[in-house]
């Protein structure tokens, strides 16, 4: 069909002309409302993105309480539960430096707890006063809770705040 007859025929109905396939020969065009083809495209697109996994930090110390730790490891389950890796970050202060071997202790003993829920991606390693370690999700039918009692219903994990920087390059 001419260009001008699929136009004309576009206004006599009310409807947009819209090339859907402009690489085809000849080009494939339709008649349909503009706007919502528009809507729909964005809508297909919105669809189509992939989930993006997000990096959480749990910052932890040496010295850290047993309550404090199992809070932690609730909230380190539920990032995981959602599908985010986790970045576990021990700091040295002081006198604590001559004892770096209790971090990574405490470093095992989170892989040991966490074993049911991610599995290591970056073992723990040893950076001046720091040790870093980033879990990664199990698959979720592999995944099974222990730090339930430490779930807080109302807790977001899509929000900043255990965001990790991105500051180092």
């Amino acid at each position: 069909m001419r260009t001008d007859d699929a136009l004309a025929k576009a206004k006599s109905i009310g409807l947009d002309l819209v090339e859907v396939a402009p690489n085809a020969d000849p080009p494939v065009c339709r008649l349909i409302d503009y706007g919502k083809y528009k809507y729909m495209q964005a809508k297909l697109q919105k669809g189509n993105k992939a989930k993006a996994t997000r990096l959480k930090e749990v910052k932890l110390r040496v010295g850290t309480d047993v309550n404090d730790y199992n809070v932690k490891m609730g909230r380190t389950e539920q990032f995981l539960d959602h599908g985010h890796k986790v970045r576990f970050q021990l700091r040295f202060r002081a006198r604590e430096n001559a004892h770096k071997e209790l971090g990574l202790e405490m470093m095992a003993k989170v892989v040991e707890d966490m074993k049911t829920m991610g599995q290591v991606d970056q073992p723990a390693k040893l950076a001046g006063n720091t040790v870093t370690m980033v879990l990664a999700p199990l698959p979720a039918a592999q995944r099974v809770k222990k730090f339930k009692k430490y779930e807080d219903e109302n807790f977001d994990t899509e929000s900043d705040e255990f965001d990790a920087k991105d500051d180092e390059e």
